[in-house]
Formats: C-alpha cells, sequence, structure tokens
C-alpha cells in the first residue's frame, strides 16, 4: 500500500484521457492514485476493492477496466485480478537503485497464471534496470503454485504428443531405450524456419490446432498473419530475443496468439474482435510489403 499516486496535469489535458467516458476517466484516476498501488504500476485489484471504493457495481467496474484496455491505458487479468498500468515507468520514473529494486520486488510477486507478466517482464524490465538474462529469469519464475505461459509451453512439449510422428511416445516414456528416438533438441527460431525452407513446408502448418482456435475466438486469418509477422520479426531480429531457443516454436506461437503477447487486437461489445492501434500499425506495415512485393512482380514481369 502506498500513501499517495502522481497524478501529472496533463492528464486532463491529454488527448487520450479526454476520448474516454466520464466512468474511463474515473477508473483510470482511481488506478493512478488508489491505496492498492505499487512503484511498480502492477498491483491486485479484485472486484470488491473497486466496487467498494468507487461504489460501484460489478458491471460498471468491469466495463470500465474492458474501456481502459482498449484504449491501451492498462490491462488487467481476469484470472488472478492483477492490473498494469501501462505507461508507469513513463508518467513515474525510478530515480534511484533502492526504487529500482523495490519495484522488481514487486514484480516478482505477479503469479505465473497472470495473462500479460511475460509482457510487462519484456517491456518495464529495462525501466527497472533489469539486465535480458533477469527478465528471462523472472518470466520463467513460478509464482503461487503456477506455470507462467512459457514454462507450461516447454512442460506441455515434453509430456504431450507433438506434431512430428511418434516423438509423444517418447516423451512419456519413463526410460526411453538408447536406440529410441531422441527428444526435439530446442533451436532458434531462425534454424526452425531455415529447416521449414529445406524440407519445403510451412512454418505454421495449414492444420494446426492455432488455426482452428483463431477461428473460434474471432481472429481473422489476416490477424493471424499479422501476429505470425511480428512473432518472426521478434524472434530473428530483436537482439533480446534472437537467441531464444524453443523445442516447438509453433506451439509458442500459438500461445502468443492465445495470450495476445502483441496486444494486436482486442474483444470489444459482443465479443467482435477489433484491430487495437498496435494491430494496425503493424497491419500497414503488412499491407506495404505485400504492395512492393506486387509491383517488383509485375516489373520483372514486363522486363
Amino acid at each position: 500500500m502506498r500513501d499517495y499516486g502522481k497524478v501529472h496535469t496533463a492528464f486532463w489535458t491529454s488527448a487520450s484521457i479526454g476520448e474516454l467516458s466520464e466512468d474511463g476517466r474515473m477508473l483510470a484516476l482511481y488506478l493512478l492514485t488508489c491505496p492498492h498501488g505499487t512503484i511498480a504500476g502492477v498491483f491486485r485489484i479484485p472486484d470488491g476493492y473497486a466496487c467498494e471504493d468507487l461504489k460501484w457495481s460489478q458491471e460498471r467496474v468491469k466495463q470500465g477496466f474492458d474501456e481502459l484496455f482498449r484504449k491501451g491505458f492498462s490491462n488487467r487479468c481476469e484470472t488472478t485480478k492483477w492490473v498494469w498500468v501501462i505507461k508507469h515507468f513513463e508518467w513515474n520514473p525510478l530515480e534511484n537503485p533502492n526504487q529500482k529494486k523495490s519495484a522488481i520486488k514487486v514484480a516478482s510477486q505477479l503469479p505465473g497464471a497472470c495473462t500479460w507478466k511475460s509482457d510487462f517482464m519484456r517491456v518495464c524490465g529495462p525501466y527497472m534496470g533489469m539486465s535480458e538474462e533477469d527478465i528471462h529469469n523472472h518470466c520463467e519464475t513460478v509464482s503461487e503454485g503456477f506455470l507462467n505461459q512459457e514454462q507450461e509451453q516447454e512442460q506441455k512439449q515434453d509430456t504431450s504428443s507433438s506434431l512430428r510422428s511418434e516423438e509423444g511416445r517418447v516423451a512419456k516414456s519413463p526410460a526411453p531405450s538408447p536406440s529410441g528416438r531422441q527428444k526435439r533438441e530446442e533451436t532458434t527460431l531462425a534454424k526452425y524456419l531455415a529447416d521449414c525452407r529445406e524440407k519445403g513446408v510451412k512454418p505454421v502448418p495449414d492444420d494446426h490446432s492455432v488455426r482452428t482456435w483463431a477461428q473460434d475466438a474471432g481472429i481473422s486469418d489476416e490477424m493471424l498473419q499479422v501476429a505470425w509477422l511480428v512473432f518472426r520479426e521478434r524472434y530473428t531480429e530483436d537482439s533480446q530475443y534472437k537467441a531464444k531457443r524453443y523445442k516447438d516454436w509453433v506451439g509458442t506461437f500459438a500461445n502468443s496468439v492465445k495470450d495476445r503477447w502483441f496486444s494486436l487486437w482486442f474483444a470489444g461489445e459482443g465479443g467482435v474482435v477489433s484491430w487495437s492501434s498496435t494491430g494496425l500499425q503493424h497491419k500497414q506495415v503488412l499491407d506495404a510489403r505485400v504492395a512492393k512485393r506486387k509491383e517488383q512482380e509485375a516489373a520483372h514481369a514486363t522486363a
């Protein structure tokens, strides 16, 4: 618990805040100043806390959080009830090593089941002075008996059948014979993509379950394509992630889609899935690349 929360005077003149409804502004102000807040900008807000403090109904609280999520102000995990004020460190920079230690201590309390935990660590870890290794370790820390999304992915790879035939049986076997099949080795995404090109297969097979899941969730093929573009660039071009190794890259991509690692879309009223501002930006990049490729093909055809 903190004694006060900082609110800049620009809060009232900000274009993004001005676009919020009256309830949205009130809830945003509440998150910035409520006694549950922390130095890290992440804290647990069960419905009962907000209902009691704001004197709102549970449905009103839920609608308020949905609006703040759509506008990119905050993200709330409905499973754990933890909230992340996304630009907290931009508005409240850590000023000394002791504050950074306090923020890391708060971040370490995030439960592994929190849907945005990995995104928070990747985005905010540098603000807290964490090294790449520290961020990776915190992303894979199990809290309160839960597995986070990356650890769960690794466990599933070793305990369930995989896309390659026979491997599931090897993983389940308590003592595989020396002559049996070897478990899949961890590899970088660049190596996985190179292997796919050599074999002439798609990196994400047409029959993979992530495609059916996305369709059932209302996520369009175009959204899934953009998600793959962002995922691929992160793990092949970003110096922080391109050395990352996984056994099942398709499964990892599926997790990124289901847990919205990149915040490319949101579910609005009636559950309709729409592009977020971040998603639209990445879609624009994809559209530009497709248009450029078509121009080059047309030029080559007429040459």
